[in-house]
């Protein structure tokens, strides 16, 4: 094989392995999202606020956290989590609305 053919075969390896990382992403925010609606349920039937920045706060820093200690750029991590937990708070307040 030449360099060019290594290069390639060692490039469709790698992007495999990112395919499947994707896959298994997207099946663990499918798992998340389905614990934060029993969440967003049992919430606006207790009558409380959609949103928790107490609550946010905490896993903020856990994340970070954790980001650090895997060697992830934690202000990626917190972004990313930012946007998971404004769609959550989408979802608690149209829950809220079904109530």
């Amino acid at each position: 094989m030449t360099a060019p053919d290594d290069a390639r075969a060692e490039l469709a390896r790698l992007r495999g392995s990112i395919d499947n990382l994707d896959a298994a992403l997207v099946h663990l925010l499918a798992e998340r999202f389905k614990c934060t609606e029993q969440v967003g349920r049992l919430k606006a039937r207790a009558g409380f606020p959609p949103a928790d920045p107490d609550r946010e706060a905490v896993q903020i820093a856990r994340l970070r956290r954790l980001s650090e200690e895997s060697g992830l750029d934690p202000v990626f991590a917190e972004k990313v989590l930012n946007v998971i937990i404004a769609e959550v708070i989408r979802n608690h307040e149209a829950f809220a609305l079904e109530e």
